[in-house]
């Protein structure tokens, strides 16, 4: 792992669960269960029905890509030797939208509808981000 100078998540005791989850190259959702439904990004309530009672769920971390941009200018420290790189909103077939990076794969392939994966970047120890590819 080379040095990593971007910023980096802090968990906290809602997204603990979560961050651990990634660290094992897990997506993990929040699911209420009172309701059922599954939410992004961690809340100690369900934001359909207020309940507090929630259970976190494995993903299959398979989606489509909801909207996206490019990134092509971007002179902040850690991030300006990437660009472009493409920003997204990925719709997971479990319902919740996560804002993330569309990752080996060229911008310019990059569409909306595109089947996608989750794939992690170990940042650190016990710290990995999910970011998605194409579907293979």
């Amino acid at each position: 792992m080379s040095a990593y100078t971007k910023p980096v998540p802090v968990p906290d005791h809602v997204s603990a669960p979560y961050w651990a989850g990634c660290a094992r190259h897990e997506l993990l959702l929040q699911s209420c269960d009172a309701c059922g439904k599954a939410q992004f990004y961690p809340r100690p309530f369900c934001l359909f029905c207020m309940s507090e009672q929630l259970s976190w769920k494995k993903s299959d971390g398979k989606g489509t890509i909801h909207t996206f941009s490019t990134v092509r200018q971007n002179r902040s420290p850690g991030f300006v030797e990437d660009v472009p790189y493409v920003l997204a909103v990925v719709t997971l077939e479990e319902g919740p939208r996560m804002t993330t990076n569309i990752v080996q794969c060229a911008p310019e392939d990059v569409r909306i509808g595109l089947p996608v994966e989750v794939v992690f970047e170990d940042i650190s120890d016990g710290i990995s981000l999910p970011k998605f590819r194409p579907a293979s």
